[in-house]
């Protein structure tokens, strides 16, 4: 009953964080797609209900897209909180490893992930179809129009527009119209002092109103002139008042569903494997023809029905004999009709060229639509199986960084997202081009991040310290010879009292040790000695194992003197200066008798050396002066 209880807590302590996350992502996803397609919405006059159900089918769209995200995000804030406040510690003392508490939320997000592949097959192709339907609609949306001062405008199709001043009223001053919708042969020319520009009830047609102004047209239609050179007549119009009528469609025409129906962005999986059979079985046949063809138009098919028919052109003797040679019969050939066998020639080779790039091209665009229709089925499953990924990525990292809130989770979830959203382009990208198979291209993301998941889920099960940036400094620190500070805490409760006397001889006799070990050793030490104990000083290996016994020790202290001097021990580690043969001196002395090969070892392990005689300075000094303290108080 108790561990039916803590999954109820870490569910409700999941969902709604998965609620808010997916809202989140959902939202920063939608706002990217629709800032790439903005110019395509502004300036059109499209009408609110328009618009919103355009984000409506958009949003809807991106679900499965948001999903993954959303549950990283989740994960990462929900363990890292978790750890944060030793909820985490608290059960895991009680016995309870950390798959088993993963237990509810992997049952749960597996659902989640089953209602993403059913989203995706049975509502993605309708709200896909209607979305980008409704795009292509407002992309042949004509603008609003705006005809600018001092510049001529084209924004009417057929028409070129000069307005000079454009008044508060609506009035427009000094205006220049070139009407070339008859073509520029045709074209007419209208000055006009000012006019008005209003649009039609019907929004089918503007009415331009001139004022005070001259027409100009040719005639050259009803003179029937074709020739350049010719005088063409024209006609000339002075007005007080003109209305001209131009056609512009100004509504917003919706464009027929079954543009996109028939796409792989419209199909279900069924639909996409029917049509994936049908185009495999259309492709094998036309490219058994084209290849019938290819065959039909070559030498080779002659030369074969000359072979064949060898008996019967040999009744002929005007007829050419079975093996003749081209060479032969091209040198016999007049100049002239040499040229013209080698126009024939080039001319049908452009021809048959020509007939193949045309049939490659038609091959390329079938193939490329089967791989994409190949890629949406792959792509079903690969984003199903994301949302199981990604928490097995998230809940590990937020266990180990131990940090919540929106900061730490929101770099994490932002780079791990970015980094799968980079390799699943290149892996459709490469699907799609034909340069892999679909199923490698669209399960690289999926390869790549789920043994990341499970790498990431052993190492939080087993309290690693993967993510601890203290612990990489402290290694670089050894790495270059840097002293890494010890961190010791007043307890609380003090189990053993420290007798202070024993203590304090301990401190004389380490003293002692540390200025025998100083006066006896130097940097530089015997080339076999070093060899023959394997690289290890085992005089300097007792000196680090006593002062870690008198920390150990003198942490039940009471006194903060104390506690703090004894962080101020470095920790003496040099003592073993090769780590891949301590405690085989045998080893070490056949490595040392090949000089030239155990030489550099040797060198490079003195120049460590230094670090080891610091370490023990530094012991001797901390020592006097903690048992200073000892004696004082």
């Amino acid at each position: 009953m108790r561990i039916k209880k803590l999954y109820i807590f870490l569910l409700k302590t999941y969902v709604p964080m998965f609620v808010m996350a997916f809202g989140i992502c959902l939202f920063i996803v939608l706002m990217q797609f629709l800032w790439k397609y903005v110019d395509e919405m502004v300036g059109k006059g499209l009408g609110l209900d328009v618009l919103g159900e355009f984000f409506i089918y958009a949003a809807l769209s991106f679900v499965p897209m948001s999903l993954p995200l959303a549950i990283l995000f989740a994960s990462v804030m929900v363990f890292g909180s978790l750890g944060e406040q030793f909820e985490l510690q608290a059960m895991k003392a009680s016995g309870i490893s950390l798959p088993r508490i993963m237990k509810p939320l992997v049952v749960f997000l597996f659902f989640v992930a089953v209602g993403s592949f059913y989203f995706q097959n049975n509502i993605i192709p309708s709200s896909q179809v209607k979305m980008y339907t409704l795009l292509y609609s407002m992309k042949q949306k004509s603008p609003e129009l705006n005809i600018p001062e001092s510049t001529f405008s084209r924004e009417i199709e057929g028409y070129n527009i000069y307005v000079r001043e454009k008044m508060r009223d609506g009035l427009l001053r000094d205006m220049m119209i070139y009407d070339y919708s008859q073509g520029f042969n045709n074209a007419q020319v209208t000055v006009a002092d000012s006019g008005r520009l209003k649009m039609s009830t019907d929004k089918l047609h503007l009415i331009l109103s001139l004022y005070n102004g001259e027409a100009f047209e040719n005639l050259r239609r009803q003179s029937g002139t074709t020739n350049s050179s010719e005088a063409v007549p024209y006609q000339k119009e002075t007005f007080d008042y003109k209305e001209v009528l131009i056609t512009f469609d100004a509504n917003f025409n919706r464009a027929s569903e079954s543009l996109m129906q028939d796409r792989y962005i419209g199909k279900d999986l069924n639909s996409l494997q029917a049509s994936i059979d049908s185009v495999t079985v259309r492709l094998d046949s036309i490219k058994h023809e084209y290849s019938r063809q290819v065959y039909i138009s070559s030498y080779r098919k002659s030369l074969r029905e000359h072979e064949v028919n060898e008996a019967d052109r040999r009744k002929n003797q005007d007829m050419m004999p079975a093996n003749f040679d081209f060479d032969t019969l091209y040198d016999a050939k007049q100049p002239g009709a040499r040229l013209s066998i080698l126009n024939q020639s080039k001319s049908s080779l452009e021809r048959v060229s020509s007939d193949y790039n045309y049939n490659s091209l038609a091959l390329v665009y079938e193939e490329k639509e089967l791989r994409r229709h190949h890629v949406e089925m792959h792509k079903k499953f690969t984003l199903s199986l994301a949302c199981l990924v990604f928490f097995f990525i998230g809940a590990p990292l937020g266990a180990i960084i131990r940090k919540g809130g929106l900061g730490m989770a929101v770099i994490i979830s932002v780079s791990l997202f970015i980094i799968y959203y980079i390799i699943e382009r290149i892996g459709t990208t490469m699907a799609t081009n034909g340069m892999w198979y679909p199923w490698q291209g669209m399960w690289l993301s999926t390869a790549v991040l789920f043994p990341l998941g499970i790498f990431l889920t052993y190492k939080a099960a087993h309290d690693s310290v993967l993510l601890n940036g203290e612990v990489y400094v402290d290694k670089l620190k050894k790495l270059f010879g840097q002293s890494v500070a010890r961190k010791i805490e007043k307890k609380e409760i003090i189990m053993y009292n420290i007798d202070y006397d024993s203590f304090a001889l301990r401190l004389d006799a380490l003293l002692q040790r540390c200025d025998a070990y100083l006066k006896q050793n130097r940097q530089w030490m015997s080339y076999f000695a070093f060899w023959k104990n394997a690289g290890e000083d085992g005089a300097a290996k007792q000196i680090a194992d006593e002062v870690e016994a008198l920390v150990e020790e003198g942490n039940n202290s009471d006194q903060n003197l104390v506690l703090n001097k004894l962080m101020d021990y470095p920790f003496v580690g040099h003592y073993r200066l090769m780590r891949s043969l301590s405690g085989h001196k045998k080893a070490g002395m056949a490595v040392g008798w090949f000089f030239p090969l155990g030489l550099p070892v040797y060198l490079s392990a003195c120049f460590g050396r230094k670090y080891l005689l610091r370490d023990i300075r530094s012991v001797r000094r901390v020592s006097g002066e903690l048992l200073d303290i000892i004696r004082k108080s």
